[in-house]
């Protein structure tokens, strides 16, 4: 079974303090817009980084391409 992108969302938002979440994707190839406060003071990689934490081996296993767009509320207030 291909997840989608709803899945994806339950499994980022059960890992991860997020204010914003929206998830796109075809099963293989996902797109997201992650906004939390953990990003905070982070950098683009350990902000990634975060997220494939929340995803742990799901990332490996099901996922096989995620594009993400990371921001702190304050940046996504912004845009």
């Amino acid at each position: 079974m291909l997840p989608t992108p709803e899945l994806v969302k339950e499994y980022i938002a059960a890992g991860l303090d997020c204010t914003h979440l929206d998830v796109e994707g075809d099963g293989h190839h996902f797109s997201a817009v992650i906004v939390s406060p953990a990003f905070a003071g982070k950098r683009p990689i350990q902000r990634h980084q975060l997220v494939y934490a929340a995803l742990g081996d799901r990332m490996r296993q099901e996922i096989h391409a995620l594009s993400m767009k990371t921001l702190t509320p304050e940046e996504f207030q912004q845009q």
